[in-house]
């Protein structure tokens, strides 16, 4: 059975994006293994304190270098992704072993990503996190990707409520990136 790390690019307890990641993660139940990797201790990325590194990066390296593929779920900020996703993948991207960058655990790593956002439904993240990605040397998989657009019932209830097209979206895409998994 294939492992998923499943990176939630807010640290807000109620995310519409960790809401996402908890349905992907009922669609890929007994079909995957799924981790959801939480960041939030990590230090800011800094060469100083890079070697050794510091434990909560080591015990986020691990879950990475674990799985064998990474589903990344992130709102959009500013048509981008948060800064604090943007720390945790500098922190990835950066070689476990000194001077040999393909020792890094993103290095090769397939990617999954998907948004629920507002009226953009994130896609300004995810066209962002695509370029990022080809950056660190990561193997994403450009479609399907799903994005939710959020109504203003939303934001005033802090639930997201897929609809069935939407499941069936977010289904589709479990199913692709298995598949590319096997690739």
């Amino acid at each position: 059975m294939k492992r998923i790390a499943i990176i939630v690019g807010s640290l807000r307890e109620r995310s519409f994006n960790r809401q996402l990641a908890a349905a992907a993660c009922e669609v890929l139940a007994g079909r995957a293994e799924t981790e959801l990797v939480e960041y939030g201790d990590l230090p800011y990325m800094n060469q100083d304190v890079e070697f050794p590194a510091p434990a909560p990066v080591g015990r986020v390296r691990s879950a990475i270098d674990r799985a064998d593929g990474i589903w990344i779920f992130t709102p959009e900020y500013n048509y981008s992704y948060p800064g604090v996703l943007k720390n945790m993948l500098d922190w990835m991207s950066r070689p476990v072993v000194a001077g040999v960058r393909s020792s890094a655990v993103t290095s090769g790593k397939k990617l999954a990503l998907s948004s629920a956002a507002g009226s953009s439904a994130g896609s300004g993240a995810r066209a962002r996190l695509a370029e990022l990605a080809a950056a660190m040397g990561m193997d994403l998989m450009a479609s399907p990707q799903v994005g939710v657009k959020l109504d203003r019932t939303a934001f005033e209830t802090d639930s997201l409520a897929l609809t069935d097209g939407q499941r069936a979206e977010l289904a589709a895409q479990a199913d692709a990136f298995l598949a590319y998994l096997e690739e």
